[in-house]
């Protein structure tokens, strides 16, 4: 028989909270500008990021 691997050690949790996936920690994501009937799009702003509220912090 092949001999066992031992399990590695986890990391510890780190001191930094993890980022926020939608808008990578800044807290802003961008969203599109629509105008007119057919609701063409001109451009774009920039918006809060509601999976964490513009915190940038991934939560849980």
């Amino acid at each position: 028989m092949a001999a066992r691997k031992t399990a590695k050690p986890s990391k510890a949790a780190a001191s930094e909270p993890a980022t926020c996936g939608p808008c990578n920690g800044t807290g802003e994501v961008p969203r599109a500008v629509r105008v007119g009937r057919k609701q063409r799009v001109v451009g774009q702003q920039s918006g809060i990021c509601l999976a964490c509220f513009g915190s940038g912090e991934a939560t849980d």
